[in-house]
């Protein structure tokens, strides 16, 4: 379905100028008014710490580090405001070991370059409808890794290498849109960290 993302505002983490200046236009063209750009993982936790973008797309390598460290960085810092922001990873790996990683990162959604702007918009059409459970760990938080991320890869999701206990579920409608009754897309994810974060225990 088409959304309204003239009030969402999304963030690009990537230091290539051409690929920068697509994801650019193409969101532009998707209706998002407010895109920030970051080249390098301190620049990107120090945009996100100031405006609080109710999406992420980032690069897998960057300068001064990469997606995954990132992605840990703003699932699990004290000083990270928005734990439970959506989280695609755009990248040229495509292995399973990659997609793989990414997910054991905190990454919602997977998307290999190269893509098509309908590609995209695919990925952020299923985190607003599809908002995968939050699960938090002693060496985990982030969405739950048994649901299908990959593109490639059709193998059960099972958690293995996570303790068997300490595990909290927080379940979401499985059609978020349905559940806000159409709400717009940047108040559906502003809603689903908030009801995450009013769930989620103490530590």
């Amino acid at each position: 379905m088409p959304y309204d993302f003239k009030n969402a505002s999304i963030l690009i983490v990537e230091d290539m100028p051409p690929i920068v200046e697509l994801l650019r236009q193409i969101l532009h063209t998707f209706g998002f008014a407010e895109v920030f750009i970051a080249k390098d993982t301190e620049h990107a936790f120090d945009i996100i710490c100031q405006h609080e973008p109710d999406l992420i797309l980032t690069d897998w390598v960057l300068p001064g580090g990469n997606g995954l460290e990132l992605t840990k960085k703003i699932r699990t810092d004290s000083q990270s405001p928005t734990p439970f922001v959506p989280i695609i990873m755009i990248t040229g790996f495509c292995s399973k070991k990659h997609v793989e990683l990414a997910r054991d990162a905190g990454v919602n959604e997977f998307l290999t370059k190269p893509f098509t702007s309908q590609d995209l918009y695919s990925r952020i059409s299923q985190v607003i409808e599809n908002p995968r459970d939050f699960v938090k760990t002693r060496h985990f938080f982030g969405p739950d890794r048994r649901r299908h991320m990959s593109i490639n890869y059709n193998g059960d999701k099972k958690r293995d290498q996570d303790d068997s206990d300490d595990v909290f579920e927080i379940d979401f409608a499985d059609d978020a849109t349905d559940f806000y009754g159409g709400s717009e897309p940047q108040d559906i994810l502003s809603r689903l960290r908030q009801e995450t974060k009013d769930l989620l225990p103490e530590s």
